[in-house]
């Protein structure tokens, strides 16, 4: 019996090691992919906070990004985006083949947390459509778009309102109009944004979303001729629900000519 008590515990010890062991390497493993975006993020000079005089923006603006060299590292980055005075400082990649790829992967190609910020194939990298879709998980060390959560308080709204994304030859410049709770159906595969009905439907389900955590600020116009983002993370406790970001294009302004 007591033979029998003793193996119970040591299976049991052994078990618990292993689970110690495990947990240790998964979160050593999510510390050393998450270098990587601490690596780039060095290279990137933050976007400054204050407005530059028009008259500075006419020949063009410079590209804080060294988007050569960081394609050395993954050809399949080809934005970045910025929210001053968040954790937002990231490559924005899109697979050629595999949509779901970065979901799981770094911009390194590691697999595992955190993943990447990524766009699916259904959207131009250019970022003329009426709706681009951009993803990134809900990290708990507040990384990755776990910030986007911020954005249900309607103070830091105010304080953060802008969302700026560079591509090798652009500047994009986004003004925040609304941080809803929302279901987790494919966005880009349920509304045809061709249509204009089917844009104004998207919409009208942002603003008609109601949620206590839901955020909107109406004095920033959008219609069916503006170009949005949309950035979509998870919640913790709602695993059938995604919270989505939502901005509308300020200005475009084209890089420095050298």
């Amino acid at each position: 019996m007591k033979k029998g008590r003793k193996a119970a515990i040591a299976i049991l010890i052994l078990i618990a090691v292993v689970c110690v062991a495990l947990i240790g390497m998964y979160y050593w493993k999510q510390h050393n992919n998450q270098d990587v975006y601490e690596k780039m993020q060095k290279q990137v000079e933050e976007e400054p906070q204050e407005e530059i005089p028009e008259e500075e923006t006419e020949e063009g603006v410079e590209i804080p990004v060294d988007f050569e060299e960081l394609q050395k590292t993954n050809s399949d980055i080809y934005a970045w985006i910025q929210i001053a005075g968040t954790n937002v400082n990231y490559p924005i990649v899109q697979s050629p083949v595999d949509d779901g790829y970065y979901l799981m992967h770094t911009v390194d190609h590691q697999a595992g947390y955190p993943g990447s910020i990524y766009t699916e194939r259904c959207n131009a990298k250019d970022f003329t459509d009426f709706n681009t879709l951009i993803y990134g998980h809900d990290m708990l060390d507040g990384s990755m778009f776990q910030n986007l959560h911020n954005y249900s308080d309607s103070e830091y709204m105010q304080a953060h309102p802008e969302i700026i994304i560079y591509t090798p030859e652009k500047k994009f410049t986004y003004r925040i109009f609304a941080a809803v709770v929302y279901d987790d159906r494919h966005i880009m595969n349920s509304f045809d944004f061709r249509q204009t009905e089917a844009r104004q439907s998207f919409l009208d389900s942002v603003y008609a979303s109601r949620n206590m955590l839901n955020v909107i600020d109406t004095s920033v116009v959008v219609d069916t001729d503006s170009r949005i983002i949309t950035l979509s993370t998870c919640i913790a406790s709602q695993e059938n629900n995604r919270f989505l970001v939502e901005a509308v294009l300020q200005n475009e302004e084209n890089k420095k000519a050298e």
